[in-house]
């Protein structure tokens, strides 16, 4: 079965501990603090593999963990650092908080390497506490401790076009016709397992990926059958090509299966319905002379919409070409943006949410102290020497209350701000 969920634990690795010591030799009884800061703890790293098109080897394992830091030693060594651990998923992978669903990161486009959780910053050693008045302190900071969160990944197909219908209407046959891939093909009354990707090569360079996906059923937005493992591989194809039993060789009606499963789509939501949709009306091999023309039933009912139809045979080629030409164009039409889940959950936020600050006013140093586990944990994996870095800082100061805070405590523009020792001055 094409593995595309899975659920796991990932956890971090837990800052060294920073270390206890004091330097002796001969003729120098009492030295000085020399004790050494701990190592950083591990990041857990999600990595594009582009090799990969299914999350089967998360099926068999369920806890994921990085190196912890070492911790450190005496004479000012500094403990190793953890080793990272990387995760290689495919590209389309979306990474979400298995207890409130929300996205951690979107492993499509352009992001091909995150860091999804931070290990626990080093502890400091003893030499950073001495003091005139405290020249042989007996304490170090111990290690930052690890995050570990449960996630769900979820593999979404990335694919310019997918076929969508009911179980056997001729999305395998026609994948394998105008496509390398090589579908099992089969007077099957249950749908494909396993979502198939080909690219369709047309003339003078032009082409395009398409997807058989797995089919459709009524129910299926509320999860019957393969329902939402169907529709999360829809999610980010720009175009859809509804094929139909145009000849209704097994007495469906095309017209109806049409309206059941845009109902679907629509019942799903992601904007599904509203994706530009192509019929393909198949089978026109086993439509008869005489017979009533079902192609133009459809066209009557659908074009009005701006639903264009091809009548098509799968089997023998009719049309098909002609087909591809209007999908071709139809992409052309549409803007080239990928489609990109942004983050809503942020572990190390959400994590230690509940850790207590404070934020008060030092009248002395005329400057206002933001102190805390939670803030200094926060700076610990921040890069503030980086834009990217500084914005985060801001932005996390503002989510926490911790700016509204400040300003009800009486901070103003040009005043002194320190958070855990570091000292800025704020600017509106």
């Amino acid at each position: 079965m094409f593995a595309d969920r899975a659920r796991i634990i990932i956890k971090s690795g837990k800052g060294g501990d920073g270390h206890v010591s004091f330097h002796r030799e001969k003729y120098v009884p009492a030295g000085g603090p020399d004790g050494g800061d701990g190592g950083k703890g591990g990041d857990v790293i999600f990595e594009i593999n582009e090799g990969l098109n299914t999350l089967t080897d998360f099926r068999h394992r369920r806890k994921f963990a990085a190196e912890p830091g070492e911790p450190g030693g005496k004479n000012n060594c500094h403990g190793k650092n953890g080793a990272a651990l990387v995760l290689q998923v495919p590209p389309g992978t979306v990474i979400r908080e298995a207890e409130s669903d929300k996205v951690t990161a979107d492993m499509s486009g352009e992001k091909t390497r995150e860091v999804i959780l931070h290990g626990g910053r080093g502890g400091k050693g003893n030499q950073h506490y001495a003091t005139p008045t405290m020249q042989a302190p007996k304490y170090a900071q111990p290690g930052g401790d690890p995050i570990e969160v449960d996630v769900i990944l979820e593999l979404k197909v990335i694919a310019d076009v997918g076929l969508v219908g009911f179980p056997n209407v001729g999305k395998s046959t026609l994948l394998a016709r105008v496509t390398n891939a090589q579908p099992k093909i089969a007077n099957y009354h249950f749908t494909t397992l396993n979502p198939n990707l080909g690219v369709v090569d047309l003339d003078e360079g032009r082409g395009f990926v398409m997807a058989d996906i797995p089919g459709l059923i009524e129910g299926a937005s509320e999860g019957v059958g393969l329902g939402h493992e169907f529709l999360r591989h829809i999610e980010r194809t720009k175009v859809i090509v509804h094929l139909v039993d145009a000849a209704s060789s097994e007495g469906r009606d095309p017209i109806e299966d049409i309206y059941a499963i845009n109902k679907e789509l629509a019942a799903y939501g992601s904007d599904l319905s509203k994706k530009p949709q192509i019929i393909a009306a198949n089978k026109t091999d086993l439509i008869y002379a005489g017979d009533a023309d079902p192609v133009k039933r459809i066209r009557e009912e659908f074009e009005p919409q701006g639903v264009l139809v091809y009548p098509i045979s799968a089997v023998t080629g009719k049309g098909v070409k002609k087909l591809l030409n209007a999908v071709w164009n139809l992409l052309s039409s549409i803007e080239d943006d990928p489609i990109v889940f942004e983050q809503e959950f942020f572990p190390e936020t959400e994590v230690f949410k509940d850790e207590p600050y404070t934020v008060s006013y030092d009248e002395a140093e005329k400057e206002y102290l933001v102190e805390g586990p939670r803030i200094e944990r926060m700076l610990g994996y921040t890069n503030l020497e980086s834009e990217k870095g500084f914005l985060f800082f801001q932005h996390f100061l503002e989510d926490q209350g911790i700016l509204d805070e400040l300003k009800g405590l009486g901070m103003v523009e040009g005043d002194t701000v320190n958070v855990c020792g570091l000292t800025f001055e704020y600017y509106e």
